[in-house]
């Protein structure tokens, strides 16, 4: 993977996305930094789909864990 600075993929856009279609990403940085890669349409979709966590993926994490027990007791009489 090539890198270069964000000034010179401005300059030379296209170019820069000419190779990541032909499978070359380029990383990109600012100010010696890296910042971002540029991939092609295919390398990204092949990448596995993000997974946000769920409320039960923090639930499970809870240190200690959590136990949960359901209450029996009948419900109490409503008058209409």
């Amino acid at each position: 993977m090539k890198t270069m600075q964000l000034r010179d993929v401005k300059a030379q856009l296209s170019a820069v996305v000419d190779d990541a279609v032909a499978g070359e990403p380029t990383e990109i940085t600012r100010h010696g930094t890296p910042v971002a890669i540029i991939v092609s349409l295919e390398e990204w979709n092949m990448r596995p789909p993000a997974r946000r966590p769920t409320i039960a993926d923090a639930l499970l994490a809870f240190p200690g864990g959590v136990e949960f027990e359901r209450d029996h007791t009948p419900p109490r009489e409503i008058d209409f």
